[in-house]
């Protein structure tokens, strides 16, 4: 079989041919349809995580979606990258029994990789943590990466009454609106707290109830200035800043909460739980995230745009050349 190595931290996964791995007590086997480039693996694989350096060689990919021997198609987690052992970037790999999860016939495996553990953060961060509500407004930050995408998806299907959407770029912002979301935030390098809080006043229909923050930074202290006496900020990333700037009185005066949320804090229960409801919304074309499939074999150079940033949707491995079905 063919698979995606790390032999080198920094460095693309190189593909190389493997013996096919045989299951033994407590874990099965997978032929994996589809498993995504993620943030995460790029971040493992580079050497410079919290969790240290990998153990070298191993095969990257937190996530993937496959079959068993007998044809049930399943989702999957794996740690690494952050243990040792090896990933979904596999044709066939070997997953602990407990952590697969059954996926409804007829889903599509290349959508169910693609949003992954990154509507599971949407979706948990929103209606656990944040403990959305039907009627309630919500601000999206980030909303043109696969976790807003998710995020303004799923404040919909929750009920919520009104979703405006934050995004850097362009194509961001069109996907938010092709999405759903009632109004749209740029939101510009260089911009200061008082005129991004401004602009989302302006975009709402009252105050805010719940944000949902992948950024932190300026747009996180911005938002706060929007939200209704009360209302939450769900933090779950950092990419426009490692700190944000608030002041005690917008944080008193209005009773707020800054909520931080991290799919490790999940029960592998909650985690399959989510997964089942965001595959059924999959299939009945309810959630959906831009994302494009590149064979196992281009691996290096698929690797390299997402750990360049020049990727600007995410990244699903297929097996094959990349055309099958499933």
């Amino acid at each position: 079989m063919r698979a995606a190595v790390i032999t080198e931290c920094g460095r693309p996964p190189g593909l190389v041919h493997r013996s096919s791995p045989t299951a033994g007590v407590g874990e099965v086997a997978v032929s994996v349809t589809a498993a995504p480039i993620t943030p995460l693996d790029v971040l493992c694989a580079s050497g410079t995580s919290y969790l240290g350096a990998p153990a070298l060689p191993y095969v990257p990919g937190v996530q993937g979606v496959g079959v068993l021997d007998d044809g049930t198609a399943v989702w999957f987690p794996t740690a690494a990258g952050m243990r040792p052992g090896d990933g979904s970037m596999a044709e066939r790999v070997l997953v602990p029994t407990g952590d697969i999860v059954a996926l409804p016939d007829g889903v599509d495996h290349r959508l169910v990789a693609a949003l992954g553990l990154s509507a599971v953060a949407a979706w948990q961060a929103l209606t656990w943590r944040g403990e959305l509500r039907p009627g309630e407004q919500v601000l999206v930050l980030g909303a043109g990466g696969v976790v807003g995408q998710a995020a303004v998806q799923i404040a919909r299907l929750c009920g919520a009454r009104r979703v405006i959407a934050g995004a850097r770029s362009v194509r961001g912002q069109d996907r938010a609106r092709a999405l759903g979301a009632d109004a749209v935030v740029a939101l510009p390098d260089g911009d200061d707290v008082d005129s991004l809080a401004g602009r989302f006043r302006d975009a709402a229909d009252g105050p805010v109830d719940l944000v949902l923050d992948p950024l932190f930074g300026v747009p996180a202290a911005a938002a706060l200035r929007a939200l209704r006496p009360g209302g939450r900020l769900v933090n779950l990333g950092s990419s426009a800043g490692e700190t944000a700037r608030f002041d005690s009185a917008t944080l008193r005066g209005g009773s707020l909460r800054v909520l931080g949320y991290t799919n490790n804090d999940l029960t592998a229960g909650q985690r399959a739980t989510s997964i089942g409801v965001i595959a059924g919304h999959i299939r009945a074309g309810r959630l959906m995230v831009e994302h494009e499939s590149v064979p196992l074999t281009d691996v290096a150079a698929a690797w390299t745009r997402q750990a360049g940033g020049t990727a600007t949707r995410r990244i699903v491995l297929v097996p094959g050349d990349g055309t099958s079905p499933g």
